[in-house]
């Protein structure tokens, strides 16, 4: 029970008051939490299938002989349907007969309402032929 202060009051109200403002400081960072990793995962998850997709590319560009713009161009639609901020310049490819080296370097913004924030990623692949 809590005290009765000299107006005959019970103290027990004011410490509800702090476990109530604790529990909407705690729900308000819960939120923020979940919507933070709402607007931070998909990035990192688009940057992983782009990374995927250059590893594929680099691989089957050796064997079947494809040329810098293919690759470029089939690095450039998969970064399109990943709504990837990026422009086919910044798309860098080596194909040689013996070796495929891909290279990207984009930025993406995010938007986290209190604070804004530039997540730079720099996926590269490289497959060397075995003959």
């Amino acid at each position: 029970m809590g005290e009765i202060d000299s107006k005959g009051r019970s103290g027990a109200r004011g410490q509800r008051g702090k476990g109530r403002l604790k529990a909407i400081a705690f729900t308000v960072i819960v939120v923020f939490g979940f919507y933070a990793a709402y607007k931070l995962i998909p990035p990192y998850m688009a940057e992983y299938q782009l990374a995927d997709k250059m590893q594929e590319e680099a691989r089957f560009a050796v064997v079947n002989r494809h040329g810098e713009e293919q690759i470029r161009e089939a690095i450039f639609k998969e970064a399109e349907s990943l709504d990837i901020p990026l422009t086919k310049d910044a798309i860098k490819v080596l194909a040689s007969a013996s070796v495929v080296k891909i290279s990207v370097d984009y930025t993406v913004p995010v938007d986290l309402m209190i604070y804004k924030m530039d997540l730079h990623f720099t996926p590269s692949s490289e497959n060397k032929s075995i003959l």
